[in-house]
C-alpha cells in the first residue's frame, strides 16, 4: 500500500483528499504545518507528498528542498506561471492549481508513483565508499566482501535509500516487511547490531547510528 502525506493548513481541503485517498487503498498522512511537516518525515517516510504552499510558520517554498528522494506534487491556489517553473526547477515533480478536479489529481498520483516504482529500483546502493549490492545481498568496502542475511541487506538498503535522515524502527519494519517477514520490532534492534559489527569489522568505522527517540540512520563519517 502507497502512503501518501498530505501537508495542507485547509481543514476542510485536506479532510476531503485523506477521504478520497483512503477510498481510493492509499495510506495517509496528515501536517498542517511545515514544521509538522519536517516532524512527520524525521519518523515516517510516504512514497509521494502533497504539499500546499501558503502553510502557517515554514512556508511550502521553504519546504520543498528539505524533502529528499520523495515525488512532491504541489497543491496551490498560486497560479502564476514564474513560480511553477521555480518550483519544478527547485524539485517539485508536478504542480496542480486549486480549486482542481479530484479524478485529475488521482491521475498525476498514479503516474508519479508509477514512475517511482521504476525508478527507485536499483541493483546497487552508494553511501561513501559502502556499496551494497541488493542481488547478491553482500556489500563491499574497498576490495573486501560482507556477506548479509535477507533481513540485514533490507535494512541496510532502506536506510541507504534515505541517506540524509533517520527512519523511524516502525517504519523499517514495516518497509522491509515485503523483503523479510521474519523480521519483528524485538529483533531489529539486533539485525542492526549485527550490520554494524560486520561493515566495522572491515573498515573500522560505523556507518549507522542510532537516533534518540526516531530510529536510525547513515552516519556521516
Amino acid at each position: 500500500m502507497y502512503c501518501i502525506l498530505i501537508i495542507e493548513d485547509d481543514l476542510h481541503i485536506g479532510n476531503m483528499l485523506e477521504e478520497t485517498l483512503t477510498a481510493e487503498g492509499y495510506s495517509v498522512l496528515r501536517a498542517f504545518s511545515g514544521t509538522e511537516a519536517l516532524l512527520v518525515l524525521s519518523q515516517k517516510t510516504p512514497d509521494l507528498v502533497l504539499l500546499d504552499l501558503m502553510l502557517p510558520g515554514l512556508s511550502g517554498e521553504e519546504l520543498l528542498p528539505k524533502i529528499k528522494d520523495i515525488p512532491v506534487i504541489v497543491v496551490s491556489a498560486k497560479a502564476d506561471t514564474a513560480g511553477k517553473v521555480d518550483l519544478l526547477i527547485g524539485g517539485a515533480v508536478d504542480y496542480v492549481t486549486k480549486p482542481f478536479e479530484m479524478s485529475e489529481l488521482l491521475a498525476r498520483i498514479t503516474v508519479q508513483l508509477r514512475r517511482k516504482s521504476q525508478g527507485t529500483e536499483k541493483s546497487e546502493l552508494y553511501f561513501n565508499d559502502l556499496t551494497l549490492n541488493l542481488d547478491t545481498h553482500t556489500a563491499h568496502i574497498g576490495n573486501s566482501e560482507i556477506r548479509l542475511t535477507r533481513t540485514e541487506c533490507a535494512i541496510l538498503k532502506l536506510l541507504m535509500q534515505n541517506p540524509t535522515r533517520p527512519v523511524g524502527k516502525l517504519t523499517i519494519l514495516e518497509k522491509i516487511s515485503e523483503d523479510t517477514p521474519d523480521c519483528t520490532e524485538r529483533s531489529l534492534k539486533q539485525h542492526i547490531s549485527n550490520v554494524r559489527k560486520k561493515l566495522q569489522a572491515v573498515s573500522g568505522k560505523d556507518y549507522i547510528e542510532a537516533v534518540y527517540g526516531i530510529g536510525f540512520k547513515m552516519k556521516n563519517i
